[in-house]
């Protein structure tokens, strides 16, 4: 087992990838998608040219330099370069609007803009006036005026091959592990974004404690698809890169199917939304033949009896098991590639379910546990130690401890230094004695494998003063294959109801199926056999749950909640203020007759 290598800061890690000698060390895919190798010798040249080109527009140690892009490898060359030269990077999701963009930049203070795309240098120039920005450089060719092209900036750096640069590197080597290495803005599920401060020793302390039990290396292969702008997958990108393992970077989520199958990785990071709706696409495809479809069934009856066999990594004996892989949990496996030999969920609670499902096909899903401000692991299963349902075992160099109403309390040096300009909710969030208040509810159990049952802010308190904790139901609604997003509301209400956006691809084939028309989703989603459906889902899910906690009534909407329309973090969470806001009359109508209502 390949001891976890330590590092002080993220030039470290940097100068360890350079020194790698990797004719492969990164994938990308050109105009064509064919995958094209970058070695260790390329990345450090490209990384010191565009680090030396920041500097000859006047950055220096301590600026901040915002970062708008897709995965790419021009992602990743940004952000070295930035940190070389002592200065912060300030990822920034694609996805946002200009004038989101803006108030971010303008926030940090950034004289300096990368951004991938004529698409994203668009709608910056656009609120450009908004900001201090004095340069735009953009990864794609040709640069528009106004922006100045990154190829043009990197030159003919590849041709130095493994020459280095005393000047350049004795610069990086410069920046200690109390500079600041990045500002990280919040997704903003409960409120306004706040910019996370994590230096390189936040970040270098949270990888040198990444447990060595998954036995990383050399030989493993890792693609890059989650938004590099949220501090999970730049993390998983840094670990990678810190034992010297391949990766590839696939720049849109509707790729990833075919990235698989081509790169064939041997671990895969995603958050729980991935791994739902792959099980949903199982369950789809399955369902649109009566013999898949029993065939399914049976498989996973049957992969259930020994999911706590293969969640412990080991491989059931049995005949009909083995029959069972040959002829179902194998064409899972072989959906994400045939090679993976990792499964690591994060970013948000996975729903024990999901795991359980998982387990009955033959894959060992590692949960794991933390937040931007940790940056990120607080906890995680491994194949050594592991417990399904639990977040994981807390990391060694952490410690934990909970405050009287549950909440989870944090310590040690990968807790961030506090808020971008924030005093006052940098000062809210941490106790008297430094102790960092996550906003989560958990546990810990005997054997000191910590639960998180919910955020604190998001938790519901009915009108009889029961407290309910809408993610575990949520996902429990999730299971089906027919329900891609549920929210449960009723904060401050007699009872509880769920808002369900379906997953529309499957609603209609079950409508197809029954002869149902094709209609509008408006339409569709009123039509009494759909809410039938949907009621006996509800009545499932409430037989698992306490009586409190149990939905007494549901709308189902017809819209498809993202990222883009505004409903999901990038991360794939709810923003739940945006929900209750967008659905006002619709919960206004679940609950106009309260007072007379049964309630608990």
């Amino acid at each position: 087992m390949i001891p976890v290598p330590q590092i002080a800061t993220v030039n470290d890690l940097f100068f360890r990838v350079a020194a790698a000698a990797n004719p492969r060390a990164v994938l990308w895919q050109d105009e064509f998608s064919h995958w094209r190798p970058i070695s260790s010798d390329q990345i450090y040249q490209r990384v010191r040219a565009l680090a030396t080109a920041f500097l000859r527009m006047g950055a220096k140690k301590g600026d901040r330099i915002a970062l708008i892009s897709e995965n790419r490898w021009e992602w990743a060359v940004t952000d070295f370069a930035a940190l070389a030269i002592g200065a912060a990077d300030v990822p920034i999701y694609p996805t946002l609007t200009g004038e989101q963009i803006a108030e971010q930049i303008g926030d940090a203070g950034c004289r300096i803009a990368v951004v991938s795309t004529r698409r994203q240098f668009d709608k910056l120039y656009s609120v450009r006036e908004l900001t201090q920005l004095e340069h735009i450089l953009m990864m794609d060719c040709p640069a528009p005026e106004g922006a100045i092209a990154m190829n043009q900036l990197i030159g003919d750096a590849d041709a130095l091959g493994a020459e280095r640069d005393p000047v350049f590197d004795a610069l990086a080597h410069s920046v200690e592990p109390r500079d600041v290495a990045t500002l990280i803005y919040t997704s903003g599920t409960t409120g306004v974004p706040k910019g996370v401060i994590l230096t390189h020793g936040n970040i270098a302390a949270n990888q040198c404690y990444t447990p060595v039990d998954f036995s990383f290396d050399s030989t493993d292969a890792c693609i890059s698809f989650l938004p590099l702008s949220h501090v999970t997958a730049r993390a998983l990108d840094y670990v990678m890169y810190n034992y010297g393992a391949q990766l590839a970077y696939c720049s849109q989520f509707d790729k990833l199917p075919q990235a698989m199958r081509e790169v064939r990785p041997t671990v895969l990071v995603g958050v729980p939304r991935v791994y739902e709706k792959i099980r949903q696409e199982v369950e789809r495809r399955a369902g649109q033949s009566p013999v898949k479809k029993r065939l399914l069934a049976w498989a996973i009856h049957l992969g259930l009896r020994s999911a706590d066999i293969v969640y412990d990594g080991r491989q059931p004996g049995s005949l009909l098991w083995k029959l069972a892989d040959k002829l179902v949990y194998s064409k899972v496996r072989e959906a994400f590639g045939g090679r993976v030999r990792v499964f690591v969920s994060g970013g948000a609670p996975l729903g024990i379910d999901t795991a359980k499902w998982f387990a009955a096909v033959g894959i060992s899903l590692w949960e794991g546990y933390g937040l931007t401000e940790t940056s990120p692991v607080i906890a995680l299963n491994t194949p050594l130690r592991h417990r399904m349902g639990a977040a994981g075992m807390p990391l060694s160099n952490l410690e934990l401890k909970l405050a009287e109403d549950g909440e989870l309390l944090v310590r040690g040096p990968s807790v961030f230094a506090g808020y971008w300009q924030k005093p006052a909710a940098t000062a809210e969030c941490f106790d008297s004695q430094g102790w960092f208040r996550t906003g989560d509810i958990g546990h810990l159990d005997a054997d000191g494998f910590l639960f998180i049952t919910d955020r604190k802010k998001e938790l519901l308190k009915t009108s009889g003063g029961k407290l309910v904790a809408p993610q575990p139901i949520e996902n429990k609604l999730k299971d089906s294959v027919l329900v891609a997003h549920a929210a449960l509301v009723g904060d401050r209400h007699k009872f509880i109801s769920a808002l369900i956006s379906p997953n529309f691809a499957a609603l209609e084939d079950w409508a197809r199926h029954r002869g149902i028309p094709a209609q509008p989703r408006a339409e569709l989603v009123a039509d009494a056999r759909v809410v039938a459906l949907y009621a006996e889902l509800i009545r499932e899910v409430n037989g698992t749950l306490a009586n409190f906690e149990t939905l007494k009534r549901f709308r189902i909407v017809a819209d498809e909640w993202g990222q883009e329309s505004g409903e999901l973090t990038p991360s794939m969470k709810l923003k739940r203020r945006v929900l209750i806001a967008r659905y006002a009359s619709v919960i206004a109508e679940l609950y106009d007759d309260e007072a007379t209502a049964r309630g608990e």
